[in-house]
């Protein structure tokens, strides 16, 4: 190609740009972890020095929409193109104003706009994206991270997306896993890089080639039933010639360990806790002559709780509080092959993930390891996670489950709570990172912005311990 990157792909992904940069529409069925984003940042820049686009459109779900503009782009671009990236959100600061007039008009540089794609169920986010394109004269690569977010044929936001996609002269599709519930996930996906690619414009003659149906009635309601699936031979022969996949199995030279994060905003309400809880801790922090490390890890946790959805009163009840932070652990979980580890720091997080994942896989594919799991089912539970293949999620709290045990069966780790104590993040990291695993291990890590909550990821990530950095004026620091 005669390509200069900025960062040495591995061999699958050189592979998968060699195999898909040239088309004008590509889906990349990569695993989580190994490097798919990377992958779609070189075609962007490749695309961009042959002169076949000045710009691009990224849509991407809430918790990594941002980390485009501020990890993946600016870690994988190459030096030698001037790029500007901005990403739209609703209501628009002076700032993000700025910087999407910077991007609007075509010049010698390339453009790139990322969008929340869960923002396209309302009419403005596809406004905008319909204009960017059309001011670039349609010489844009518009994509979807995590596709299976358009699956739903019917959403707002597949509409939305679909009619995008017409303005681009090149689409792609990243995901790890196409099919989450049903083969039948695979239309949306695929009629948003092309509506002949299936050979099917419509999704119930669709449904008809590969699923079995009967038409069932109750009352005065009638609808189809899915009794199951059939030609799905042909439908895998008929997405190969503009897809590639590959697992982590297949990865042997990714590096051992995969960090990512996985951002979360608050919701108004949990803001509104949040910040009067903060208010509260200053004063009672600030009024005292000497402030202890526990003094402010007990403020620091009560502000940590209210980020992952709940508040522990001085009574001992628990109040709920509306948050996005378990729609966003079931989105990742959908894009697992295999099992997954999640660690939780509170009792009140383990019990809630345990109820959500069995609503959607079965009660059968859970098992939680905490303070109140019985002595004599522990050790049952660690050896079914790494031997029946049903059971597939792992809920642990680190300070019980982080230590001594072997759950290698796995290889992504979800922290959906972190503990403060670095020593238990390092312990729990090697439960599935030791002899017996032979995959690299992904850690992804769901992190509400401008909290603690992000102050803590942050040290842990640095190997730094935070009871430690809490004393004296530092502690303020934490918490403002």
């Amino acid at each position: 190609m005669g390509f200069k990157f900025k960062t040495k792909p591995y061999a699958h992904q050189l592979k998968a740009l060699e195999v898909s940069w040239m088309k004008d529409e590509f889906a990349l069925l990569m695993d989580m972890g190994t490097g798919k984003s990377k992958v779609l940042i070189d075609t962007i820049a490749a695309l961009y020095d042959a002169g076949r686009i000045d710009s691009a459109v990224i849509m991407a779900p809430k918790g990594v929409y941002k980390n485009w503009v501020g990890k993946e782009i600016p870690a994988h671009m190459p030096e030698h193109i001037e790029c500007n990236v901005a990403y739209w959100a609703s209501p628009l600061s002076v700032a993000h104003k700025d910087a999407i007039r910077a991007i609007w008009s075509p010049n010698h540089d390339l453009h790139i706009l990322v969008v929340n794609i869960e923002a396209l169920s309302g009419g403005k986010a596809e406004e905008v994206v319909s204009k960017f394109i059309r001011s670039h004269q349609g010489k844009t690569l518009i994509a979807i991270d995590e596709s299976t977010v358009i699956k739903n044929h019917k959403a707002k936001r597949t509409k939305a997306a679909i009619r995008v996609a017409k303005l681009a002269n090149y689409k792609r599709i990243l995901t790890g896993s196409p099919i989450t519930k049903s083969p039948l996930d695979l239309f949306s996906q695929f009629l948003f890089l092309h509506e002949e690619l299936l050979g099917f414009r419509s999704y119930y003659t669709f449904c008809s080639r590969y699923a079995d149906m009967v038409r069932r009635t109750t009352g005065s309601h009638s609808y189809q039933q899915i009794l199951g699936f059939r030609n799905l031979d042909e439908l895998t022969k008929s997405i190969q010639p503009f897809s590639y996949r590959v697992t982590k199995e297949e990865c042997l030279d990714l590096p051992e360990k995969n960090y990512i994060k996985r951002s979360i905003e608050l919701t108004p309400e949990q803001k509104k806790i949040y910040n009067q809880l903060k208010k509260n801790a200053v004063a009672l922090l600030d009024g005292m002559e000497l402030v202890s490390a526990n003094a402010v890890i007990t403020q620091l946790l009560r502000l940590h709780q209210v980020s992952c959805g709940f508040v522990n009163t001085d009574e001992g009840d628990t109040i709920e509080i509306k948050n996005t932070r378990m729609s966003e652990l079931l989105s990742i979980l959908e894009e697992v092959n295999g099992k997954a580890i999640i660690w939780a720091n509170y009792r009140h997080d383990i019990m809630a993930i345990e109820k959500e994942i069995s609503k959607v896989y079965g009660t059968e594919s859970v098992a939680s390891y905490f303070g109140d799991t019985p002595g004599e089912e522990r050790q049952n539970i660690v050896d079914r996670f790494q031997d029946d293949k049903d059971l597939r999620f792992f809920v642990g709290q680190p300070r019980t489950g982080g230590y001594g045990l072997t759950l290698t069966s796995a290889n992504t780790v979800v922290y959906y709570s972190n503990s403060y104590d670095l020593e238990v993040r390092l312990q729990s990291e090697d439960r599935a990172h030791r002899i017996g695993q032979n995959f690299s291990v992904t850690y992804i890590d769901l992190v509400a912005e401008k909290t603690v909550d992000e102050k803590i990821v942050t040290a842990l990530r640095k190997k730094i311990n935070i009871a430690t950095q809490v004393l004296g004026e530092d502690w303020k620091k934490w918490l403002i």
